[in-house]
């Protein structure tokens, strides 16, 4: 275990010498593709507000590679459909975020972005609303689906994620310890997002078959086929 667990921190850190910077909105993916690599994903979920659903996904995935403080952390975000995910939700904290203008809270604003990797390291989820605006934070996530199955190993984080988009119009995001991304879209993994490449050789892939890959640098997009 403990070799193991050297063998996977050198591979970071190796990993973070060779890491090259997201590709952002309007990159061309290596398969050609224009429109950022996260075009897939908004084709495929039922909500997509392009202009604000990317900016999420990559800032979840920022949060993934990043880490705080020396550490992986996990979070989840929800995007669209923010009334009914407030409604089927509850604080754990005093939100962090209340009281501050709309402009302010935009999930494209910089200083926003700084301030949700700090508060990633809180339990919860953010909230976000198709105009891109985060809501909340610090949300538990009261939704349950009974029908939802997860592959397993899949933790609480993505139960909560799944019900959430099951039960509500929202797109669910989440970060789990293990850096890996992956999406949820009425109640189904619709898509897993690996920011490390060398990830891949550790842990399993949970999409099923058909999936589509795209990959740029050292990060890649696996989007399940409607």
């Amino acid at each position: 275990m403990i070799n193991d667990t050297l063998a996977l921190d050198s591979a970071a850190r190796d990993g973070e010498s060779l890491r090259q910077p997201l590709p952002l909105i309007g990159d061309i993916s290596a398969n050609g593709r224009a429109g950022g690599m996260f075009k897939s994903i908004c084709q495929r979920v039922r909500r997509c507000n392009k202009k604000n659903l990317e900016p999420t996904i990559e800032l979840a995935v920022e949060i993934a590679r990043e880490g705080r403080e020396g550490r992986r952390i996990g979070t989840l975000f929800t995007f669209g459909d923010a009334d009914a995910v407030l409604a089927r939700s509850r604080p754990l904290i005093l939100d962090p975020l209340a009281g501050h203008t709309q402009q302010a809270r935009q999930i494209t604003d910089p200083n926003l972005r700084g301030t949700i990797k700090e508060l990633a390291q809180l339990d919860g989820a953010f909230v976000v609303s198709d105009q891109g605006i985060v809501v909340s934070a610090c949300r538990y996530l009261d939704a349950a689906a009974s029908n939802v199955a997860l592959p397993y190993g899949m933790a609480s984080r993505h139960l909560a994620g799944a019900s959430i988009s099951q039960v509500t119009d929202a797109v669910a995001i989440v970060v789990s310890e293990s850096s890996m991304v992956r999406v949820f879209d009425d109640g189904k993994l619709v898509a897993e997002i690996i920011p490390e490449l060398w990830l891949m050789d550790h842990y399993n892939v949970q999409m099923s078959q058909p999936y589509q890959e795209e990959r740029v640098g050292d990060l890649a997009v696996l989007t399940a086929k409607a």
